[in-house]
């Protein structure tokens, strides 16, 4: 590692979904395959500094949940050959790519619960191959918030069952599964409920939270959940002590149950994408209209409440999802991106 940059942990990835997710479907734009997506992450440099790894989504066209041996064979060697390895992947969990809503009935949950045990078969085959040390299996509750609160406290025991049993799913490959905190997910919608859920499923060697700071920020002004905000109404984003306050008090709630983290930025607003609505604005770094302080922010959830950095979350990611095709393109992007990473690893980042 180059002098200046002398922490070697959390390691470092870029999320390769994001040439998935909002793109491919009618009046969108076209998807980015996944060998340019890792060529992109291989070619980005920090003062000497690279990415260290991808984190990936599960489903065509990138990477089918229906791999098989050679499949995976292939995957791992393409990716050591390059230097990098693979940390958390997306279990496609939703209706649209083959899952089913986890507050549904018996066939939707069905669907749901045998998505995460294709998942957790391939993130167990790439650890057995080495070239997946650490990460999470990605999941949420497939579930819009409209339906959910149709019938909020038997939706939720629903979402909690279902949890339950993919936890006993993972625990059977030696996987542990990351509920993503994103306001779009019904009984994960509001910092609140997302406490509530894990709370319920009481099983933390097994089942966390996936902490984005552009999605969590959307906790705060209670979006989807006006009942849970923590900040004010009317409240004006540069009052950076209010802000702080609240992001102490939601930081503190949920950092415990945090086992996987993307370093990302966010100006307070939704958007949507193709079929990938209402959630949370994934900006660039030095985006004007940004909110956080990203490394400051990122601070508050890898560090604990004495300020000492926890070594829980082993690598950080990026998720650059809903930004156009000509944006995500653009080496500088990327050289950017992971200058932002290499900070927040500098200033809560250690030596291993």
């Amino acid at each position: 590692m180059p002098v200046n940059h002398p922490n070697n942990y959390p390691k470092l990835h870029n999320a390769t979904w994001p040439g998935l997710v909002g793109k491919g479907s009618p009046g969108a734009e076209p998807v980015i395959d996944l060998d340019t997506m890792i060529r992109l992450t291989v070619e980005a440099e920090c003062d000497g500094v690279k990415f260290d790894g991808v984190d990936l989504f599960l489903f065509d066209p990138h990477f089918s949940i229906d791999a098989g041996e050679e499949d995976i064979l292939e995957l791992a060697r393409k990716v050591e050959g390059l230097g990098l390895k693979i940390g958390s992947v997306v279990a496609p969990v939703w209706p649209p790519t083959g899952g089913g809503p986890a507050m549904g009935g018996d066939e939707e949950r069905g669907r749901f619960l045998e998505q995460v045990r294709k998942a957790c078969l391939i993130a167990r085959r790439l650890r057995e191959l080495g070239v997946r040390p650490y990460g999470a299996v990605r999941i949420d509750s497939a579930s819009s918030v409209e339906e959910w609160s149709r019938d909020p406290e038997g939706n939720q025991a629903r979402i909690a069952a279902t949890f339950s049993d993919a936890c006993a799913i993972a625990e059977e490959h030696g996987e542990r599964l990351a509920a993503e905190g994103e306001i779009c997910w019904g009984g994960m919608h509001s910092w609140k409920r997302m406490l509530q859920l894990l709370e319920r499923v009481n099983r933390p060697q097994t089942l966390g939270i996936q902490v984005d700071m552009a999605h969590t920020l959307l906790y705060l002004p209670g979006y989807n959940a006006p009942e849970d905000a923590i900040l004010p109404a009317g409240y004006d984003w540069k009052d950076s002590g209010t802000l702080d306050a609240a992001y102490a008090k939601l930081t503190s709630a949920l950092r415990p149950w945090a086992i996987d983290f993307h370093v990302a930025q966010n100006d307070a607003t939704v958007f949507g994408s193709g079929t990938h609505d209402k959630t949370g604005r994934h900006c660039l770094p030095a985006d004007p209209d940004g909110k956080l302080d990203i490394v400051r922010h990122a601070g508050c959830w890898l560090r604990d409440e004495r300020g000492q950095v926890t070594r829980k979350i082993r690598h950080l990611c990026w998720d650059g999802c809903m930004f156009p095709n000509e944006v995500m393109m653009k080496p500088q992007t990327w050289n950017d991106i992971l200058a932002t990473m290499v900070r927040v690893r500098d200033a809560h980042g250690w030596v291993e």
